[in-house]
């Protein structure tokens, strides 16, 4: 696959939400091309995080909620304060709702590479990322929605994200075990429990599920990959990646 094992993305995060925060690094977390390297809730120990930094030690990528610091102001002021500390760096903002569309407009004058919804995004957020570095400025479908009359001609322009790949033979059943056991974690045998099924059934959904995932996944990957990264990797993989 492309990026695996070569790439190698410093991501910080900022986030006012602690439990989004935390689901967002653990997502990062099983895809070796995004690091998570510094991660708050706070909008001045973000800027004095940047300040500190080396030129090496550079994030690649900052993924921002852009819906609480302030409204449309608030947000411009984050943004080129960012950008006058790390120029080259790659903004991904986030929001949990489109009630300002006007959020958008000022986060693609300002330079961010992508406004995502937050929900519409989720599992897929590494894909998200890794996808916004080869293009101009990149939006969920509600972003898209919510501004079709927009003035920005970055955000009027901006590439829709890819939907989630699909698994036309997977069973709900099936996908629910892998949900459960890969994107979970959960021990095989409390998934059984969840699922109201016998250790060797899910045992097999899972081995099925594998099996489903590997099909549709022509991309190599590093050896030392578990098949449990694997399937992760493949089973929040976006639509056009494959």
């Amino acid at each position: 696959m492309p990026g695996i094992g070569t790439l190698n993305l410093k991501v910080i995060l900022f986030d006012t939400d602690v439990y989004a925060l935390q689901a967002i690094n653990s997502y990062l977390a099983w895809d070796r091309r995004t690091r998570v390297t510094f991660m708050t809730h706070d909008r001045e120990l973000l800027l004095e995080h940047l300040q500190d930094l080396s030129p090496v030690e550079h994030p690649d990528v900052i993924a921002l909620d852009a819906e609480h610091l302030g409204g449309e102001q608030g947000l411009r002021m984050t943004l080129r304060e960012i950008r006058r500390l790390i120029p080259q760096v790659s903004i991904v903002c986030l929001v949990q709702s489109m009630d300002n569309p006007t959020l958008a407009e000022v986060a693609a004058e300002e330079g961010a590479r992508a406004f995502f919804l937050k929900h519409e995004v989720r599992l897929r957020i590494a894909w998200a990322i890794v996808y916004t570095l080869n293009h101009d400025m990149v939006v969920t479908a509600s972003v898209q929605r919510q501004t079709q009359g927009t003035r920005s001609m970055r955000l009027f322009n901006a590439l829709l994200l890819p939907s989630q790949r699909e698994y036309p033979e997977m069973t709900d059943r099936v996908r629910q075990a892998i949900r459960l056991c890969v994107i979970e974690g959960m021990p095989a045998h409390l998934a059984a429990d969840e699922m109201g099924i016998s250790l060797h059934t899910i045992r097999g959904y899972i081995k099925e599920g594998y099996r489903i995932l590997e099909t549709y996944d022509t991309y190599d990957y590093p050896n030392d990959m578990t098949p449990q990264e694997r399937a992760f990797m493949r089973f929040t993989a976006l639509a056009d990646e494959a």
